[in-house]
Order: structure tokens, then C-alpha cells, then sequence
């Protein structure tokens, strides 16, 4: 007679009792998942073998107590050919330069830009959010006082890009309207936008190591420097 192959147990199946704890767990903190669970009870009952956070995932999921996650929006990738830079005001390079904290522990983000021909630095302003109304507000008077560019080149972040069509935002709307191409560099490509990187590093250097006391003094730091940054 034919025995059955299959065996008799599983060496890697999850005991019933500590898949009920993990449930009643759970029950209790609807919230948790897997990783918060898995660290809690190793706190509560550290004897025990507790299986992997992958197998409290697996747990919960069977139990219907875990949701899809949702797919990420990602911003439409730019088909536009970058321009060729003969003159001033052709194009504009914008970016956040990355925070760093003051002597006295606050945030310090400055959001720069750029005339890519002169390498002229129209803007090193800091920013309390990196948000639409604040820079937009700065683009806005360093146009009043330069004058409007043909195009603007960033990165795929907010608020210069969006996730709807075409990666539009409302920034980008706006200079749409202006008659300004939007450029928009690859995702990871940070060398296509490279003159304003160099001057980020330049940046670096020469204002922020150390930092400044206080936001006010970084900001005076900024406005010191020279108006040609290399």
C-alpha cells in the first residue's frame, strides 16, 4: 500500500498558543503591526521563542487584520531635452540645499537659486517649510528684481513637481502660465543639474562649518557671500 509523502508535522509552523497571543495582542492594539507586536511581547515574556516579523505579518494577514498597501504616486518623468545655456536668463537652477541645525539646535533649510550661464546666486534664503507659498513667494521677487527666465531646471520633489499629469504642480503651473519650460532632471541624477550641486558644496564649505549661532546669523552668512559661487 502507498504511503503518503506529506509529513506529519511542520518544522516552521507557528504554534497555536503563540499565534492566539499574538491575535489577543493585536485585539488590543489595533493600531500595532508586526514589528511593534513581535518587540512587545519579547519584552513581556522574553522566554519565549517568538517567530520572525514576517511571520506576525503572515499571522495577522491570514486573520484579515492587515490592509493592501497603497501604490506610490510617482511624479511623471520629464521627456523635455535639457537646453543648451549660451546667455543670462536662460536658465534658472533652483533646489533645497539640505538641512542642517544651528549652534543653537534649530532646522536650517536654505532654498537656493541660480543663474546656470553667470553662476550668479539670486537667492540663498532660508525657509521655515520647504512649502509652495514660501517658495513661490521667493521666485516671485527674484523675479521682480532679475527679470523672468526662459526656463527653470529641479529635481522631481515638492513643491516643484507633482504627481498628477505630466508631473505638473501648482509652481509649476504658475511658470507654465509665465511661459517658463520646466525642466525636471532624472531621479537620481543629481550630476544633471551639476553647476548648482558644485555650488552647494561651495556653500557648505564656506558657511557652515561650524554653523552659524542662530538662524539670523546663517542668514547673514548667506546674504555675505559672493554673488558669483563657484
Amino acid at each position: 500500500m502507498d504511503r503518503s509523502r506529506r509529513p506529519h508535522s511542520c518544522s516552521h509552523a507557528t504554534l497555536e498558543p503563540i499565534e492566539n497571543t499574538i491575535l489577543v495582542l493585536r485585539a488590543k492594539h489595533p493600531s500595532w503591526g508586526a514589528r511593534k507586536l513581535k518587540a512587545r511581547l519579547e519584552m513581556l515574556q522574553p522566554d519565549v521563542a517568538w517567530p520572525a516579523a514576517s511571520t506576525f505579518g503572515n499571522i495577522l494577514s491570514r486573520a484579515g487584520l492587515t490592509s493592501p498597501q497603497k501604490k506610490r504616486k510617482r511624479t511623471t518623468p520629464c521627456s523635455e531635452p535639457f537646453s543648451l545655456v549660451t546667455g543670462p536668463n536662460q536658465l534658472w537652477c533652483m533646489d533645497f540645499k539640505g538641512y542642517f541645525a544651528t549652534g543653537d539646535g534649530k532646522r536650517c533649510d536654505p532654498f537656493t537659486i541660480t543663474d546656470a550661464h553667470s553662476r550668479y546666486l539670486i537667492r540663498c534664503q532660508i525657509v521655515s517649510r520647504m512649502d509652495l507659498s514660501q517658495v513661490r513667494a521667493i521666485c516671485e521677487a527674484a523675479m521682480r528684481e532679475y527679470g523672468v527666465p526662459a526656463r527653470i531646471r529641479t529635481d522631481n520633489g515638492a513643491p516643484f513637481a507633482g504627481t498628477g499629469l505630466l508631473g505638473l504642480s501648482k509652481l509649476s503651473l504658475g511658470w507654465m502660465k509665465l511661459g517658463i519650460v520646466h525642466e525636471r532632471i532624472q531621479a537620481g541624477r543629481p550630476q544633471q543639474n551639476g553647476r548648482h550641486e558644485r555650488m552647494h558644496r561651495t556653500l557648505k564649505e564656506d558657511t557652515t562649518k561650524p554653523p552659524a549661532a542662530s538662524l539670523r546669523a546663517q542668514q547673514s552668512r548667506f546674504d555675505n557671500l559672493p554673488l558669483r559661487v563657484q
